[in-house]
């Protein structure tokens, strides 16, 4: 039994920034040969108030409605014991991903607007054994990524397929005894040169997913008893989206009234930190489970429209069947999302945090978006030979 009951194929259902992969290293601890597919649903439910008066048209008070659609992810990883102290694996998975669609109709102002963010990772790593249980781990990763925007002001945006790679480094350490294992890792950033067009016109940008560290752990603690853990920073703070056209609209002869700040599409203020721990139990040869906690730190400060969330707090439940070389899990997270205050559009021409409301409207952003949760289910299918 390990701690791969936590798997639950996307357990990133609202997290920091757009990630939706922990990148994590368990593949390379399974025994022997190994073969693994996971798939999750998430089905997120984010939805908040217009809180500033934009036109006779979208008053405040408005709804924004589910602005989150369900979304899929799926992963594949394969594992190679090549001796006895070098295992290698290949993962490929969907690191970040955005789905953004506001319901037209509603009165929002944001109301038509949508965008999406698509990507492949090939990650080659391996692991490298050293004396007194130690190991060496190091990796490269290829990642594709590709989006596209569509806002109710009529601005359009949509990239190329940006093809650019990265690396990870780590070090490990084990007491099979008492099932203990510490892993640290390092996931270096990867920076994006897209190409783009902006309402038609060809335009470049810069994009930098970021460097991200995770600890993972666990150890027995009783007989059948596992107890882990694990903690992951993502340097958010490092990413933005600013097209070109987008950002500095003047330069191609535009009006600056749809951004005049020069505002990044999307951008965060901090960093997070994900914490998780859990214990799992071995009920007899075929059956195992887990129950887990885990929260996100929020980033803080105003939330962008096309994100309109901040931090997490979740609970999830995972059982695992185990027969000969086969192993299935199954598991279920409930996500409580992070309240969030969103910025006001620059071309409304009022500074976020202003309000222009009468009555007994809530001020203090655009959107207040609160009480959202989230479903998250997943499934693992585990061969080893």
């Amino acid at each position: 039994m390990t701690a791969s009951a936590l798997a639950l194929g996307a357990t990133a259902a609202a997290a920091g920034g757009i990630e939706r992969s922990s990148q994590s290293v368990a593949i390379l601890f399974e025994k022997g040969n190994y073969v693994e597919f996971n798939m999750g649903r998430v089905q997120p439910d984010v939805s908040g108030t217009q809180q500033v008066s934009a036109s006779a048209l979208s008053r405040a008070g408005a709804p924004s409605g589910d602005m989150a659609p369900d979304y899929t992810t799926y992963s594949l990883g394969l594992k190679a014991a090549v001796s006895d102290k070098l295992d290698v694996a290949v993962v490929i998975d969907e690191p970040v991903g955005a789905d953004v669609y506001y319901p037209a109709g509603t009165g929002y102002l944001y109301g038509g607007s949508t965008a999406d963010i698509n990507s492949v990772a090939t990650t080659i790593m391996a692991r490298y054994k050293l004396p007194e249980n130690f190991s060496i781990i190091a990796g490269v990763r290829q990642l594709k990524t590709s989006g596209t925007v569509a806002l109710f002001n009529g601005y359009r945006m949509n990239t190329d397929t940006a093809t650019d790679y990265g690396y990870m480094v780590g070090v490990a350490w084990e007491k099979p005894e008492i099932a203990a294992r510490i892993a640290l890792t390092y996931n270096s950033a990867v920076t994006h040169d897209f190409n783009a067009l902006e309402n038609g016109i060809p335009t470049t940008f810069e994009t930098e997913i970021p460097q991200s560290v995770n600890l993972e752990a666990q150890t027995g603690i009783a007989k059948d008893t596992l107890l882990f853990g694990s903690v992951r920073w993502v340097d958010w703070s490092a990413f933005d989206i600013s097209p070109a056209m987008y950002t500095y609209p003047t330069r191609y002869g535009l009006s600056p009234l749809n951004n005049p700040y020069n505002d990044a599409l999307v951008s965060y203020e901090n960093d997070t930190f994900t914490y998780t721990l859990g214990v799992g139990r071995k009920f007899n040869d075929n059956w195992s489970g887990a129950v887990f906690v885990s929260h996100e730190t929020g980033k803080g400060g105003y939330a962008g429209n096309l994100g309109p969330t901040d931090g997490s707090t979740s609970l999830g439940l995972a059982a695992t069947y185990t027969r000969d070389n086969l192993k299935i899990t199954g598991g279920i997270r409930y996500i409580m999302i992070g309240d969030a205050l969103t910025e006001t559009p620059a071309a409304l021409g009022l500074a976020t945090g202003q309000c222009n409301l009468s009555g007994d409207q809530d001020c203090g952003g655009f959107g207040k978006f609160e009480d959202n949760t989230a479903l998250a289910f997943g499934l693992r299918v585990g061969f080893t030979f």
